[in-house]
């Protein structure tokens, strides 16, 4: 999934912390500036089990 990005922080998703460093989404101050995220897959029965299909890397 290709999403374009805020460059505002009052634009960033509210309540969404991350931590993915590497991630060209995270703005270094652990908020995301994606436009929309998508976490996966459908089914899960753990937090282990999911992943934010949304990370694209530095």
């Amino acid at each position: 999934m290709e999403s374009k990005h805020y460059t505002n922080p009052e634009h960033c998703i509210q309540g969404i912390c991350c931590q993915v460093n590497n991630c060209y989404y995270n703005d270094k101050n652990h908020r995301c500036t994606a436009k929309e995220i998508k976490i996966g897959p459908q089914f899960a029965s753990c937090t282990s089990e999911t992943i934010c299909s949304t990370f694209k890397p530095q």
